[in-house]
């Protein structure tokens, strides 16, 4: 079994698809779009299918896991959506202010914001996409857009936007306890409206995802580190193709990963064999980036100390995720977090014993992947602490 950085397996899958496409539309945009490579020359745009729709399943993980999309239904309302953009360089943003004003409405929106968008050309029918994010369809160069409706803003986004002396991340904890799915979080971070004034900037979608799951994750850790210990606990689940194993031990917080890319002709992520990924981090945090298992580490951790906070328990968590040939089209960094949170809302198993919790695994993933996971086991650096841990109780 090989070791691997996701970035260094990443491959943008490239599709062709057999919708057609006008160069000028008037349409509902969802979601901007800031890209990363090149920064800071990147490319702003807005995403938008060419008709007026308000359907939020366009850009909704939440509403996509309650009512159990498939993967190809997820796909096809987003290479639906026109990536019109443009590219700037992120210092010179102001001499473009009237597309960037239209970029942060559509990010402030809270419904649909109808737009008419004038391209350059007529977007081409070749799309490829990241891992990380959720797909989109063609990109074409644009040469105009302008709002066409009045863009209603929830009033706890327009109170926190207005506040130009909150940080950001107090800004995202507190929009995030009020209800606001990740999303919609992401939107606001990546379009620069959030945080101290002379600090907002336009941040580059995917790292504006990361930034949202981690925020939220260590603020709900500082609350979970309070309660007492839990018990000995197993969830298992999962969807689209991304199935979770998740052991928790009564002990102070600390937290795992293992990302498995099953071997299969048909699995994108496995063309070289059974190859898998690892991050950690013990009860004092990361203090940098989790660059083997990137944006999913911090999906996942936030869904699991989302239910620790539920179960007012507290746990050190290893998370096993096995990623099959079902997941055939990647659909973003919310799988991660929408999967782990359908594991946890499966039916526990709980165990007198640290001994019993992982021969349990072992058997599981060996009956469901036919992967032996003794190698996981005994490279973990979280049951090697939990080993020269020493307890109050020893005392």
């Amino acid at each position: 079994m090989k070791r691997v950085k996701f970035k260094d397996i990443e491959q943008p899958v490239k599709i062709k698809t057999k919708k057609f496409f006008k160069q000028n539309f008037f349409g509902s945009a969802p979601a901007p779009f800031i890209g990363r490579y090149g920064y800071p020359n990147i490319n702003i745009g807005i995403l938008s299918p060419q008709l007026i729709t308000n359907n939020e399943a366009y850009s909704s993980p939440k509403l996509w896991s309650k009512e159990n999309y498939k993967i190809h239904e997820i796909a096809n309302l987003r290479y639906s959506l026109v990536n019109s953009r443009t590219k700037w360089h992120i210092k010179d943003l102001k001499r473009n202010k009237r597309f960037i004003e239209v970029v942060q409405e559509v990010g402030l929106a809270k419904t649909n914001a109808e737009v008419e968008v004038g391209l350059k050309k007529a977007p081409t029918l070749n799309l490829k996409s990241e891992k990380e994010i959720i797909p989109w369809g063609p990109a074409s160069q644009i040469n105009k857009a302008r709002i066409t409706s009045n863009v209603k803003v929830n009033q706890k986004v327009e109170k926190l936007t207005s506040d130009t002396d909150l940080k950001a991340n107090k800004a995202i904890t507190q929009l995030y306890n009020k209800g606001l799915e990740e999303q919609q979080l992401t939107k606001l971070i990546s379009v620069g409206t959030l945080g101290i004034g002379k600090n907002r900037k336009m941040v580059p979608t995917r790292w504006s995802i990361t930034a949202v799951d981690d925020t939220i994750g260590k603020q709900l850790i500082k609350e979970v580190k309070d309660y007492n210990l839990g018990d000995y606990t197993a969830y298992f689940g999962g969807g689209w193709g991304n199935y979770y194993l998740l052991l928790f031990f009564p002990e102070v917080w600390s937290y795992e990963l293992f990302e498995t890319y099953l071997y299969s002709e048909k699995n994108p992520w496995s063309k070289k064999g059974l190859m898998y990924s690892t991050d950690f981090e013990n009860h004092n945090g990361r203090k940098s980036y989790a660059e083997e298992t990137a944006g999913g580490y911090y999906a996942c951790r936030l869904s699991v100390i989302e239910k620790m906070k539920k179960l007012k328990k507290q746990h050190s968590c290893l998370a096993l995720r096995f990623i099959t040939s079902e997941y055939n089209i990647p659909l973003g960094v919310w799988t991660c977090r929408e999967a782990t949170r359908k594991s946890l809302q499966a039916t526990p198993i709980t165990f007198a014993s640290k001994a019993l919790l992982l021969r349990y695994a072992q058997l599981l993933i060996k009956k469901k992947f036919g992967v032996e996971i003794s190698q996981f086991i005994s490279q973990s650096k979280l049951l090697k602490e939990q080993k020269q841990q020493k307890k109050m109780s020893d005392f």
